[in-house]
């Protein structure tokens, strides 16, 4: 873990100070557990809150910028489907669709359906490996750990041999008969928009989300390796031939995780993002009701985390890897959002991945309300 000092950054956006006093305190503590830095932010009907503590950069005592860019992880995901179901709104996909009809260059088992993609019960191999049931792992087909990632992290990988490889392994249960996370869902779910539109996935993004919603923190950034603007640093801990090495690695190519994960945002971003996405501007009615219906096994829909409290229900997706992490909540109107972004010290051994769900549920209880 690294220490941190307490240096912190905050402001009121509106008058949202009083309803929300007790974050700032809340974020210092967070930060204290192991954290480099985090940027917190905090709509409802009070207005926005907005606030920061720790360090934006290992040895220099500024706080992160309060909306700074970060790489979100997984909360990739939540934009990809939206653009995936946006084009079954135009007529361009079905959900219960074999995905093989869209993507005939691939292998892919005729049972497999769009809705199955996007909801994480295809089956699928994930191509950044497998923990079982019981505890057992099956290593990924791209090195995303390690000294191994720490040395490859500017290699471009293509989203179709991501996929090519992780077919090649024998499949973790039959269609639509179990639920694992698996980031060639989303992989195939790029692959697949690009081939019903005949553009990247980068510009239906921004044709659909990015230049409606006016996110311009918002990057797909494909193979670039820089973040741009404002930035807290994220930094990998690894063992090189017995000696414990911490590098800056917040200038990586993130292809390795694909749509799985690869884009760049900030907070006041997401919360724009996800608030016009449960309010309906950017899905009909009927769309965002299937996204928001979870499967029985973990309460995930198309592209969120669907789960309860004890003052209603909470929409969400977050993301993590390589010193970076990402939070994005929201009551199921939109009307209420908890958004943030972290930087800290990441490693094989994910050790702070306790922490990180501590802390995540700390902010939920204090936002939302305890689970139900």
């Amino acid at each position: 873990m690294t220490s941190n000092t307490n240096n912190t950054a905050t402001t009121t956006e509106s008058l949202a100070a009083p309803a929300h006093s007790n974050l700032q305190q809340t974020i210092e503590e967070i930060v204290e557990t192991g954290f480099v830095g985090l940027q917190l932010r905090v709509d409802d009907e009070h207005g926005a809150w907005v606030g920061s503590a720790g360090r934006s950069e290992l040895g220099e005592p500024a706080a992160p910028a309060l909306n700074g860019r970060v790489r979100i992880g997984s909360n990739t995901k939540t934009f990809v489907a939206t653009v995936v179901l946006q084009l079954v709104g135009e007529g361009r996909i079905a959900l219960d669709t074999p995905a093989v009809d869209y993507l005939p260059g691939f292998a892919l088992d005729p049972r497999i359906t769009v809705r199955m993609l996007l909801q994480h019960t295809s089956g699928i191999f994930n191509f950044t490996g497998e923990v079982f049931e019981d505890g057992t792992t099956a290593p990924g087909v791209v090195a995303w750990s390690g000294k191994a990632w720490v040395d490859n992290r500017f290699r471009t990988h293509h989203a179709d041999e991501l996929v090519r490889l992780s077919l090649a392994k024998p499949a973790r249960f039959e269609p639509g008969t179990d639920w694992s996370y698996s980031n060639t869902n989303y992989a195939l779910a790029k692959l697949l928009i690009e081939a019903v539109t005949g553009h990247s996935l980068a510009e239906e993004m921004q044709r659909l989300i990015l230049g409606p919603l006016g996110l311009s923190d918002t990057v797909v950034p494909e193979t670039s390796t820089d973040i741009g603007g404002p930035h807290a640093h994220a930094y990998y801990r690894y063992d090189d031939a017995g000696v414990e090495k911490t590098v800056d690695v917040t200038v990586q190519n993130p292809s390795w995780i694909s749509s799985g994960g690869d884009m760049i945002s900030t907070s006041k971003d997401l919360h724009t993002f996800i608030s016009a996405l449960l309010n309906g501007t950017l899905l009909p009615a009927p769309l965002l009701t299937e996204m928001l219906t979870p499967e029985a096994k973990v309460g995930y829909g198309l592209g969120v985390f669907i789960q309860q409290t004890e003052n209603g229900t909470v929409i969400s997706h977050n993301g993590g890897h390589g010193g970076h992490g990402a939070l994005m909540y929201a009551t199921a109107d939109g009307t209420t959002t908890m958004t943030a972004a972290l930087n800290y010290v990441d490693d094989a051994d994910l050790s702070l991945a306790t922490v990180f769900q501590a802390a995540t549920q700390r902010l939920v209880r204090e936002v939302f309300g305890a689970p139900a």
